[in-house]
């Protein structure tokens, strides 16, 4: 993912960087952790402009969380869970993103923008809730762009000081890569035994 992000990122540039953040915020799975570090990595190195990269980030969230918020709000979850699961969209996520919703409401369209994976579906439930769409935006805009700025100089830093942190991100990575196998194999293990279970 990281390789193919970049080589979009170095040949498109700006315009590169708001299409993935639109993409990902249609609910397709491009994780903008990795989109806006790439994207400030770049703007270190001098291929990107630091504030470009960050607004255009900003606004590929905001338009594309506006796409998935008018498709909810037209067709439903139908359109969601049918076609949708072919994007990646899956029920566990759209009902995470609901109780999210749920519980805070239009503070969650705020919110929700700064946490993974809520960010990416969090349109889908305030689509379907109807809520007023120029509300919706600004919420939008205001919990994307923290986000971005953030992450753009995350990897803004790593990109001037790149000799120096490449070895700790490195041993980071591979620790980050066993727990990740270790809790799908726990998982996997736990639906096993709940399908024997129910079996019996």
């Amino acid at each position: 993912m990281g390789n193919l992000i970049t080589g979009w990122v170095t040949g498109g540039g700006i315009a590169a960087v708001l299409v993935l953040m639109l993409v990902e915020s249609c609910g397709i799975p491009f994780p903008s952790e990795v989109i806006m570090p790439f994207a400030g990595y770049f703007a270190a190195t001098g291929h990107l402009s630091l504030v470009g990269a960050i607004i255009a980030g900003t606004f590929g969230n905001l338009i594309g969380s506006l796409i998935a918020y008018a498709l909810a709000r037209r067709w439903g979850r139908p359109l969601l869970l049918g076609p949708g699961r072919r994007i990646g969209i899956s029920a566990s996520h759209l009902d995470l993103a609901d109780r999210w919703f749920a519980r805070w409401g239009l503070a969650a369209v705020f919110f929700g923008r700064m946490l993974p994976v809520i960010r990416t579906y969090i349109s889908f439930p305030a689509g379907l809730a109807r809520v007023q769409p120029v509300w919706f935006a600004v919420l939008t805009f205001l919990g994307a762009l923290p986000w971005c700025v953030a992450l753009a100089l995350v990897g803004y830093e790593i990109g001037g000081n790149y000799d120096r942190v490449a070895g700790p991100i490195g041993k980071a990575a591979i620790v980050l890569a066993v727990l990740v196998v270790a809790g799908l194999v726990a998982w996997y293990l736990r639906g096993r035994r709940r399908v024997r279970g129910q079996a019996v």
